[in-house]
């Protein structure tokens, strides 16, 4: 009889999220420094340009983005909540694209203060956690903030998920998977950018639509689909991304004198939308 794999716990969920969404892809895999201002203030297009010239950048968590957003104006994140989406995928670049819009949705569940939403994203990111074969490094590794979801004291359980770039390191080193992490980041900025743009939309002004301003961190992304693997590279969901993330680059390159208006981010919304449904269906 094959055993079924243990649903996170809350907690679990927490240290889960921690190694995945607290700049990893900068610092652990992709060779490149810090960037980190988003949490501040969202940097310009020529801040940005200048750090992709010099591979200076840290492409940011969804966590990232929804600090910034917070700064601009109240979120009503259980708006954002998804329908479940599949879990046994046909192959390895989807499992990690999903993977990692699961990651963004678990930081919405988070920042909801939602510990039923925590558990229920948290069942689907082991089944594909499972998949890829990382389950038990990220499991074993939930035990030390239990008592902080169990108290409900959200503050110190986001501090514990932005605290941990150290351990992410090793644990990413050890998987020797560029490619995975180039997904899995992938997915939860994508997914991560949808959820901003919505709420953006929920009560549009211009100030909070300038976290979106990311034309060049885009292009940034486009590079790394790049340099995947050639069978990943060829594969038809990647082929297609790249296609739309040329069309997200060029919907942000809005000059910085101007403002990101309402209809960019209307667009913006949409096509990150489609391209997570495109992404989560099974086949």
């Amino acid at each position: 009889m094959t055993s079924q794999p243990r649903p996170f716990t809350v907690s679990q969920m927490a240290y889960l999220l921690r190694p995945l969404l607290c700049g990893w892809i900068g610092l652990a895999l992709l060779g490149v420094g810090g960037f980190s201002s988003f949490a501040q203030e969202a940097p310009s297009p020529e801040e940005l340009a200048g750090a992709v010239r010099t591979e200076g950048i840290t492409v940011p968590t969804p966590g990232e983005l929804f600090a910034a957003l917070k700064k601009r104006k109240q979120v009503n994140w259980p708006a954002y909540y998804r329908e479940p989406i599949p879990t046994n995928f046909p192959s390895r670049v989807r499992i990690a694209l999903n993977l990692g819009s699961l990651v963004a949705d678990g930081y919405v569940a988070v920042e909801a203060m939602d510990s039923q939403q925590v558990k229920n994203i948290g069942r689907d990111l082991t089944t594909l956690a499972k998949s890829l074969g990382v389950s038990d490094n990220l499991i074993s590794r939930g035990n030390s903030i239990a008592e902080f979801a169990d108290a409900n004291e959200w503050n110190a359980l986001m501090e514990e998920l932005d605290a941990t770039q150290n351990e992410v390191k090793n644990l990413m080193e050890g998987m020797r998977d560029k490619d995975l992490v180039v997904l899995v980041n992938l997915g939860g900025w994508i997914r991560g950018a949808e959820v901003v743009s919505s709420a953006v939309l929920d009560d549009y002004r211009p100030d909070a639509a300038r976290v979106l301003r990311q034309p060049a961190l885009v292009a940034f992304l486009r590079t790394k689909l790049d340099a995947l693997s050639e069978r990943n590279k060829t594969d038809p969901i990647i082929v297609t991304l790249r296609e739309q993330l040329i069309e997200i680059e060029n919907l942000l390159n809005v000059p910085q004198q101007s403002e990101i208006s309402e209809a960019t981010v209307e667009n913006l919304r949409d096509l990150t939308g489609a391209i997570i449904a495109e992404i989560s269906k099974k086949n």
